[in-house]
């Protein structure tokens, strides 16, 4: 009887799921959520939210460098992101004699941006469904290696029709985990300059203490300009390229929020994964999360120790720390609340209810057996993904590594053309070279790839462990790193003087990582039948999950394409171990909070003088709320997660009123179960920013391009 009440009880939840859960694909809000939306408040009709052949929100929607969020916010091609988003690229513009990073950066006008090397936007221009064309040529009688022939054709094909000759950049992706096939047509532009970023005291105010926690009180924006040619197409990076003129850009509201306010958020998240079977969450916090926080955590302790040493290496090695920092704190956060909230239980409870489902006779044949077969596949995998996690870290971090890898096959192939394709190919290394050594440092390289190593032949089980990894001397890789072809640019630089593919083939670091890619390759090869037939058995599950519940609105994971969610400004309980600064309505803070955590010297919670006088002098500009204080950040209960980093939050007549920059603590096993109790979003506050940029900062030409909504 207790199991029963249990499966009922999930089946009322699941079928009353709010409306503010849920990633929804933009050319589907109009049949699936357009009502749902004018009933929460929406001003806007489905046709100005995305539209093809006219001007809409989508319009002023960027994916900002693939891996966050922008929009445009100005007739002259003016980008908000956040601070984290454009970490690298103010990073890479700094020196230590002008420390923009630090100190922040304030054009005055166009002729003072900067140049962000290596950075892009993309537009989507469209987006258009091929479930039909792709699903029609495929069936569950197929071998692996046959479905994904025909995906593939199918997908060229795709691209082929709507590239208009290479005009527009084409991306066709599986959805319901490749039941259902969906296309984005994009463009995207590759001259973007840095405008203005406000100093790090204020743009990570909290540093890695506050990360994933509220109270938050950050300024996290920084602020870049999308160039053109003359004719409004992308070119690349030239001094007579013009500001964009947009299709749409956001106008800027004033109006401030309060709790029940409709908010709608714009963007790209990541990955999700909401549909995983309590078999693979057990694994994520068992084996593959603990693996990441470990490995995570030693490359962090590598660079921090040389960052602190010196002023170029912690501009150097700033961007990659931040990106290292934050998954580690996710991942170990994620671990905590997933037991907390007894996801693993959740997930058991949907799985009763489909296991019943496929028990009856017309769907045992095909569903019948796949939980137990996805079971018995996590539980085969379990030390070969602590192996994958632990290789990742080091081949994310090790730069000498994939450095290795990548140029010695350019090398080699150099080394064996004749002199007429050497000098077009060797600009073309140099450049790349240019790149990879810019903030390269020997020594923190050398006692990275000596840690990592290290930390994988400790904490491997040796039964998964590449043979390559587990037999080399970790502590004489730093000697194999002097010795080598890429030891540093001037010694590949050297290189060129007497090219022979036979000194790159015999070098130590090459050699290392050729030999680790072989040994990878092979076992791919060996498991590729158990992971063909995983990838099947999900597919099936999700298949038959979604026709458990044929009613429900059913919305595909995050992966990292447009994606609309909404909600409303909400609250959250107060906790009793924190601080709220005076704040007796539990969605926003305000100065009061950020002044409170002031702690002079701190690098995480220092504040400039300025600050601590313009709030001495309660001088708020036009930006302070209507009720006197002067706002900071707010809570939604928007349905985001990484790659959102940067989204628009949206009111309900299509009016910018924040950025989306972060979730809170409580709830970090979004990604995988959305609880709309303790589910939130983080998100700077419009006039927060406005405050910094104009009050602050005196950057009156930047707010002068606004459209500003009183």
């Amino acid at each position: 009887m207790k199991r029963l009440f249990l499966v009922l009880t999930f089946l009322l939840s699941f079928l009353q799921m709010r409306a503010d859960e849920g990633m929804w694909l933009l050319m589907l809000i109009k049949r699936l959520n357009g009502v749902d939306m004018q009933k929460e408040g929406l001003h806007l009709t489905p046709e100005e939210i995305y539209a093809v052949n006219h001007s809409s929100l989508k319009d002023a929607i960027v994916s900002f460098g693939g891996f966050c969020t922008g929009e445009i916010v100005s007739p002259e091609g003016l980008i908000f992101t956040n601070h984290h988003c454009g970490y690298g690229a103010v990073a890479a513009a700094s020196t230590p004699e002008k420390d923009y990073l630090t100190n922040g950066f304030w054009a005055k006008n166009h002729s003072e941006e900067i140049h962000s090397k290596g950075l892009y936007v993309r537009f989507l221009e469209r987006m258009g469904d091929a479930t039909q064309r792709i699903n029609a040529k495929l069936n569950n009688n197929m071998t692996a290696e046959q479905r994904e022939a025909v995906i593939q054709q199918e997908y060229k094909a795709i691209e082929k029709e709507n590239s208009d000759n290479g005009k527009y950049t084409v991306v066709v992706k599986d959805f319901f985990n490749g039941n259902e096939f969906y296309y984005f047509v994009y463009r995207d532009y590759k001259d973007i300059r840095l405008v203005g970023v406000p100093p790090a005291s204020l743009g990570k105010y909290g540093g890695d203490t506050d990360n994933w926690e509220w109270p938050r009180h950050t300024a996290d924006f920084s602020i870049f300009r999308v160039y053109a040619d003359k004719n409004g197409n992308p070119a690349e990076y030239n001094v007579g390229n013009m500001p964009l003129a947009p299709k749409h850009f956001l106008p800027v509201s004033l109006k401030g929020v309060k709790p029940g306010n409709f908010a709608m958020i714009l963007g790209y998240p990541g990955r999700t994964n909401r549909y995983l079977t309590s078999y693979g969450v057990e694994q994520l916090i068992k084996k593959d999360y603990p693996a990441w926080v470990d490995a995570s955590k030693a490359a962090m302790d590598v660079m921090k120790k040389y960052m602190d040493q010196d002023d170029a290496t912690r501009l150097g090695y700033a961007s990659q720390y931040a990106s290292v920092a934050n998954y580690w704190k996710n991942r170990a956060g994620t671990i905590e609340s997933i037991i907390k909230n007894k996801t693993v239980e959740e997930k058991e409870n949907q799985q009763k209810v489909f296991q019943r489902w496929a028990n009856k006779p017309a769907n045992r044949k095909v569903y019948g057996n796949v939980l137990a077969d996805i079971k018995a596949y996590y539980q085969n995998v379990g030390d070969r993904s602590v192996e994958r996690n632990y290789f990742i870290i080091l081949s994310r971090n090790a730069k000498y590594l994939y450095m290795a890898y990548r140029m010695g096959q350019t090398l080699i192939s150099y080394s064996k053309q004749d002199s007429e394709n050497q000098q077009k190919m060797k600009p073309l290394i140099e450049k790349s070279l240019d790149q990879y050594y810019e903030h390269f440092k020997p020594e923190v390289e050398k006692d990275m790839l000596a840690t990592l190593v290290s930390l994988y032949q400790t904490k491997v089980p040796k039964s998964v462990q590449l043979k390559t990894l587990e037999n080399i001397d970790a502590n004489q890789l730093p000697q194999a790193a002097d010795a080598s072809v890429f030891a540093n640019k001037e010694s590949v630089l050297a290189f060129f003087n007497h090219p022979d593919a036979t000194i790159v083939e015999n070098d130590p670091l090459y050699q290392l990582i050729a030999n680790v890619v072989e040994e990878q390759n092979a076992k791919a090869d060996a498991t590729a039948q158990q992971n063909d037939a995983f990838a099947k058995n999900t597919r099936l599950f999700l298949d038959g999950f979604r026709k458990v519940f044929p009613k429900k609105k059913f919305y595909p994971d995050a992966n990292s394409t447009m994606r609309l969610t909404y909600g409303q400004v909400t609250t959250l309980p107060f906790r009793e171990d924190r601080n709220y600064f005076g704040v007796k309505n539990n969605y926003y803070t305000d100065m009061k909070g950020l002044i409170g955590k002031y702690k002079k010297g701190d690098p995480e919670f220092d504040l400039p003088q300025r600050v601590l006088d313009l709030y001495a002098q309660k001088d708020f500009g036009i930006y302070a709320d209507k009720a006197g204080y002067m706002p900071v950040n707010f809570l939604s209960d928007n349905d985001i997660t990484g790659g959102n980093s940067g989204s628009p939050v949206i009111d309900a007549d299509g009016n910018l009123i924040g950025l989306a920059f972060d979730g809170n603590s409580e709830a970090l096993s979004g990604d995988i179960v959305f609880d709309p109790k303790i589910q939130r979003t983080i998100n700077l506050d419009i006039r927060y920013l406005l405050w910094v940029v104009d009050v602050y900062a005196g950057a009156k030409n930047i707010v002068n391009e606004l459209k500003l909504v009183r």
